[in-house]
């Protein structure tokens, strides 16, 4: 068998499809991931902090980031996202922009909650409708 042809290793699971909000709320966390990059390097440049410091903190907070993207199919990974939005704010203590930057991410983190709960709820209610026997 060539590889375009054998099984992968997940050959014969399902995936589970995820929802408008897990979405929505993992590319908030992905662009805030972006932004955090951007604020590591900046507060390297102001020489706020020291550079090993910068560094560390940066990262760790880009990394679990990018973790909690994956995570937010859980309930307690989303309230890692809530709570990275504080983190995210707190930033401000560093870098005084960071208060208006974070306030505006958590602004878009809470829309993507809202809307894709909304969206969820929209499309649960349009297949209980369209799954029902007798349906047209």
């Amino acid at each position: 068998m060539t590889a375009a042809t054998s099984p992968g290793p997940r050959a014969g699971r399902s995936r589970r499809p995820s929802t408008a909000t897990e979405s929505l709320l993992a590319v908030a966390l992905g662009l805030e991931a972006c932004l955090v990059f951007f604020v590591t390097l900046t507060v390297y440049g102001l020489r706020v902090l020291e550079p090993v410091t910068t560094f560390v903190g940066g990262g760790v907070l880009l990394i679990a980031l990018i973790v909690a993207t994956r995570l937010v199919r859980y309930r307690w990974g989303v309230m890692i996202g809530w709570a990275l939005q504080v983190i995210l704010i707190a930033t401000g203590f560093l870098v005084p922009l960071m208060f208006v930057i974070g306030a505006g991410f958590a602004g878009i983190w809470i829309f993507c909650f809202l809307k894709g709960r909304q969206l969820d709820r929209a499309k649960a209610q349009f297949i209980a409708q369209h799954t029902q026997p007798g349906a047209s």
